[in-house]
């Protein structure tokens, strides 16, 4: 993991993020058995713990460095159940810097090294004493030519981060949780709109009652366009130079425009955006939010959102001031009162927080260790499906299916963890139709003969492993893990299999937000002992 495939002498990410601190001594155990495996890792040994967490954002527009400490505590009695983030501290934030291109398409990853370490100079902290994070790339850092070479610049880091390359609907959510949206519509109930302008792309969330229902992206941002101080065209995005085509102005690279010009294209932007909101179908990157109905609450995040609030005053040289302005004189074309700003800027950058389970062996159904584990960064994905009462195969295939869309991801070709909480009879009728569900809803996995992962709330793992992999023959190797809480948004290791007990050690990291919505709140009265 520490060595540094890059160009010798470039300087990269991968330099800042490798470190020997990252192996915790419990991993080197993960492959033989201990007399007390319970005090091999201290996690066990104590309800709080705190981690140093950095999350980096490199968004078409800006990139930011983010330093956390998370306070995690145990909520449940008994050794087994979950540590929940109770508290996030922001130990540094670096400034907001614009993600610096070498050219009108190709990002700069030296220049966006040197951000980075700018970023732990200024905390002050080295990064063998960082305990996880988080990479992630957003809106139009994703189609430049070398998102590719920063892509594999982060998976070379590895080890404790989780990387994550974000496509529209994930990139909605993680705004909506990050902006405050999500926690506004938990604690008052409310259906919230929450509207996130980058630099390339507006990210659309609805929220019900803390939960996000729907998302979409529309193709308008602040940073199509950049100009110079004597107002001549410095970067023209391909859409940029479509969205000024519609608003009636033919502009090249290099061309000379007046303020009133931008003025007049901003406004034409804002006037775009407010009909697509409403519904209007050209402008969308995915397909439209289907109910707008009854919105109780407006949110704006992202840079442009700073404008809408009137928390930012500077010019950039691009169209977001202009367009957080010509928006917020449009403010009564949306669906509902304009709530007060939570995270803007920031939304999308967020922590990732990390700690260890172990899982007793009684519960693991593992068709073949050495193919199946160990396994590191598997997103795990939470389909919506009632599991009680009798089980709908169709419907089960049909939320996979769905699940895999929302999170811009391709049902074979990337390798996942499916989590569900089973409840009700574990009888064999059930399990079937739950299991033939799987079959449909991993039809490609299994005609690859890929690995399946599955994790449940519940006590039917045996059985249910036992059903696909014996009674069915699929080829696909199958592991099956029970009594494991998982929601969508955390990745997950697998350790090796543990010998003679049994045991799977199941590393969970969650991506954190400011402030996490999913905390269970009716254990309040835990944080007073």
């Amino acid at each position: 993991m520490g060595t540094n495939k890059g160009k010798k002498g470039a300087h990269t990410l991968a330099d800042h993020l490798h470190g020997e601190g990252y192996d915790h001594d419990h991993d080197h155990d993960a492959d033989h058995e201990h007399d007390s495996p319970i005090e091999e890792n201290a996690l066990w040994l104590q309800d709080n713990i705190s981690l140093v967490s950095v999350g980096i954002d490199i968004g078409s527009a800006g990139t930011q460095v983010i330093f956390s400490r998370l306070h995690m505590r145990r909520m449940g009695e008994d050794l087994s159940s979950r540590y929940f983030v109770v508290k996030r501290e922001t130990l540094y934030q670096s400034p907001v810097a614009l993600t610096p291109y070498a050219s009108e398409t190709r990002i700069d990853e030296e220049a966006i090294g040197r951000i980075i370490d700018a970023a732990y100079a200024g905390a002050g902290l080295h990064p063998d004493s960082i305990d996880t994070g988080s990479v992630i790339l957003t809106g139009e850092a994703l189609r430049r030519e070398n998102a590719q070479a920063i892509g594999e610049l982060l998976a070379e880091i590895g080890g404790e981060f989780v990387c994550a390359t974000a496509g529209h609907h994930m990139e909605a959510m993680l705004a909506a949780y990050g902006s405050g949206a999500a926690k506004v519509s938990h604690d008052r109930g409310w259906r919230v709109l929450n509207i996130d302008i980058g630099g390339g792309t507006t990210k659309l969330a609805l929220i019900e009652h803390g939960r996000v229902l729907e998302t979409a992206a529309i193709h308008v941002g602040g940073r199509l366009l950049v100009a110079d101080a004597e107002s001549r065209i410095t970067r023209l995005d391909p859409q940029g130079r479509s969205l000024a085509r519609q608003a009636g102005f033919d502009w090249q690279p290099g061309a000379k425009i007046s303020p009133a010009e931008l003025d007049e294209l901003a406004a034409w932007m804002a006037e775009a955006l407010c009909r697509a909101i409403l519904g209007e179908r050209q402008l969308y990157l995915t397909e439209p939010l289907k109910d707008l109905r009854a919105i109780d609450g407006v949110m704006f995040s992202g840079g442009v959102g700073e404008y809408v609030y009137g928390r930012e005053q500077r010019d950039f040289g691009d169209l977001g001031r202009r367009l957080g302005l010509a928006l917020k004189r449009r403010l009564d074309r949306l669906p509902g009162k304009l709530l007060p700003a939570g995270e803007c800027i920031r939304a999308t950058a967020f922590g990732a927080s990390e700690y260890s389970v172990q899982l007793s062996g009684n519960t693991v159904y593992v068709s073949e260790p050495g193919a199946l584990l160990p396994r590191k960064n598997l997103q795990v994905l939470q389909p919506p499906v009632r599991l009680e009462g009798p089980i709908d195969a169709a419907k089960v295939a049909a939320a996979i299916a769905a699940h895999f869309d929302a999170f811009d991801l391709v049902e074979g070709e990337t390798e996942v963890a499916l989590a569900f909480k089973w409840r009700g009879e574990p009888s064999f009728e059930r399990l079937s139709a739950f299991g033939e569900g799987l079959r449909r809803g991993l039809a490609n996995t299994i005609q690859k003969e890929n690995p399946i992962y599955l994790i449940l709330e519940g006590d039917v793992a045996q059985t249910l492993g036992a059903i696909l992999k014996e009674d069915w023959g699929l080829r696909s190797e199958v592991l099956v893990i029970d009594g494991v809480a998982l929601r969508d948004f955390d990745y997950i290791d697998l350790g090796r299999i543990r010998v003679p007990s049994n045991t799977v050690p199941v590393t969970i990291k969650s991506l954190v937000f400011g402030q996490d919505p999913r905390v269970p709140h009716r254990h309040a009265h835990h944080h007073h002992h």
